[in-house]
């Protein structure tokens, strides 16, 4: 999974294929004709709320891949200088950057399993703390 360039319409029409959902059942899902949900295979983005409802219909948290790529590219709140950072200031819900998950994982240890990048470069360049990494590396038996 390539977390930094999301095709969201091509991951969707895979999901699709996987799981044998019939077009009819997605026309009526999604609320659109064939030629639409068609179209939407080849969109690189697309409305939240349609996203929502290819997630609910298939089952998959699409959104998901999207904070991934926050986690692996998107500098933490409050670490660019002159930012100051206080979270009461804001009302929408400050969620916590470090919840990794299984798919992330299994890329950061494939890149470095590859020789893609070092160990060094992946704590350097994720921000990931090298104990979690080492954890990582420990648990899921990377040489």
């Amino acid at each position: 999974m390539d977390f930094k360039n999301i095709h969201i319409g091509s991951l969707i029409e895979k999901t699709v294929t996987e799981r044998g959902i019939e077009i009819s059942r997605i026309c009526n899902f999604i609320d659109c004709t064939i030629q639409e949900a068609l179209a939407m295979y080849e969109m690189e983005s697309m409305e939240s709320a349609v996203l929502l409802r290819w997630s609910k219909l298939l089952e998959y948290d699409f959104f998901r891949i999207y904070s991934q790529h926050l986690i692996l590219f998107a500098p933490q709140a409050g670490t660019k200088k002159n930012i100051s950072f206080d979270a009461h200031k804001f009302s929408l819900p400050q969620f916590r950057k470090n919840i990794y998950t299984r798919d992330l994982i299994d890329f950061i240890l494939e890149r470095i399993n590859s020789g893609a990048m070092t160990k060094e470069q992946v704590i350097e360049k994720y921000r990931i703390p090298k104990t979690t990494l080492y954890k990582w590396i420990d648990k899921y038996k990377l040489p």
